[in-house]
């Protein structure tokens, strides 16, 4: 059985890489525009080229019978077409529900009429080192919402059930819904990440308007849709589930133990 892995220079795709090797993949295509950087194991085969540059995926797709896809929003209805056309028999993607805007990826993977098991994780415990600047040079964090919570999810454990399902035979046509293993409010994420450093730091609460202003050079017009999903996840914050356990036998990983790893980030 032949799995091909789209987007594998990206952190995410490049992790399925792994986890499909440690779970006893032995035929692993990869999909990379930079070979030389996705710095690939021996033994998996590359497969030069981009979801957003079609003419580079049917060379890429021959022979393939499951496939990882990658979120690419752009060219996703022609890259299903095109996979079905190659024979792709199951596609997991990574996407979301309908109130995020990955959901159309989603929608066109089932529309293709090849089986499917979609892969909706939320926020990614990697975007706190958005924080990390701040951090460093203030001690700091300036938001405007403290009681905002939700369940960030390490992006290696979105690897690893992507592995778990591509490997099985039992998961097409489902919808899983991964989340981290604790719902925590963005104080308590500052505090984690107090005890991590070992050093203090604040959590300065700022206005929404504020808050829009600061994040708008590095988000740009998502600026303002993300500063208000901060706002409603304080009546509605995301519940954590236990499929990362569930699926791969392994808990997910908590924001204490990336934080625990990453600290040198933030330092």
């Amino acid at each position: 059985m032949k799995i091909l892995v789209t987007g594998a220079t990206g952190n995410i795709g490049r992790m399925v890489v792994d986890h499909l090797l440690a779970g006893g993949a032995s035929d692993v295509r990869a999909l990379t525009n930079h070979p030389k950087r996705a710095a690939l194991p021996a033994g998996v085969e590359i497969a030069e080229g981009y979801l957003r540059r079609l003419s580079s995926l049917p060379e890429a797709f021959a022979g393939v019978d499951r496939m990882y896809l990658a979120p690419a929003l752009e060219t996703v209805n022609e890259v299903v077409a095109l996979a079905k056309a190659a024979g792709i028999r199951h596609i997991v993607d990574l996407s979301g529900d309908e109130g995020t805007d990955w959901q159309p990826i989603a929608r066109a993977v089932e529309a293709s009429g090849v089986d499917w098991t979609h892969l909706y994780a939320g926020e990614f415990t990697e975007n706190t080192t958005m924080w990390a600047e701040e951090i460093r040079t203030t001690g700091r964090v300036r938001e405007p919402y403290p009681e905002s919570a939700n369940a960030p999810i390490a992006m290696d454990d979105i690897a690893r059930v992507a592995a778990t399902v591509l490997l099985a035979d039992d998961h097409a046509g489902r919808t899983y819904d991964l989340t981290g293993p604790e719902t925590m409010t963005r104080a308590e994420r500052v505090r984690r990440l107090t005890e991590a450093l070992g050093t203090p730091i604040e959590f300065v609460e700022v206005t929404r308007a504020e808050a829009i202003q600061k994040l708008q050079p590095i988000m740009g017009e998502y600026a303002e849709w993300y500063v208000d999903g901060l706002a409603m996840m304080v009546d509605h914050p995301q519940r954590a589930t236990t499929t990362v356990a569930e699926l791969t036998g392994a808990p997910a990983t908590t924001f204490a133990q990336w934080a625990a790893v990453n600290a040198h980030l933030f330092r």
